[in-house]
């Protein structure tokens, strides 16, 4: 099972990783995953699990293109990321990082600390209660490059891109 994170619209990344937690200003790059989202939800770091949820409003990762704001998501190993609109830049680094990004706006049907289960290859959510949510299917180089683990590992797996 899974927890629902939810947050609102226009997370910025410097909410979901403030500047002087950048990856050059900490010892370690692994040290990432103990600041998601340190001020907007100090809660969030220490208690996110592996294949949590992040549910928010539109503009998800919007401000600036600091590519170490969807690392340490990464990092915190969540499970997918859904909102209805997601900031273009954003939405590329988190697939290039091999994190699955949906766009559909469950902010009114999910609830914050919800158990859900994601069932990624049938591109749905399963409630507790039994609520089927169906989210967009992604294209199957979204899919590839999210079993890869990355945009770098699935070029190492292939040795090419789609179209090469």
């Amino acid at each position: 099972m899974a927890r629902v994170w939810l947050f609102g619209p226009d997370v910025n990344t410097d909410q979901i990783i403030p500047g002087r937690y950048a990856p050059y200003m900490l010892k370690n790059e692994a040290d990432l995953c103990k600041y998601p989202f340190v001020e907007a939800r100090p809660d969030f770091a220490p208690n996110v699990q592996p294949g949590d949820l992040i549910i928010a409003g539109s503009n998800f990762g919007c401000g600036s293109s600091r590519e170490y704001a969807p690392l340490a998501l990464k990092l915190v190993a969540v499970g997918a990321i859904i909102a209805p609109l997601f900031a273009r830049i954003f939405f590329r680094n988190a697939l290039n990082l091999g994190i699955p990004c949906f766009t559909a706006d469950l902010t009114q049907t999910l609830k914050d600390g919800q158990e859900v289960e994601l069932n990624l290859a049938a591109g749905l959510i399963l409630t507790a209660d039994g609520q089927r949510l169906e989210l967009p299917a992604p294209s199957s180089f979204q899919r590839e490059v999210w079993g890869s683990g990355g945009i770098a590992p699935y070029y190492r797996q292939y040795g090419r891109f789609p179209g090469e």
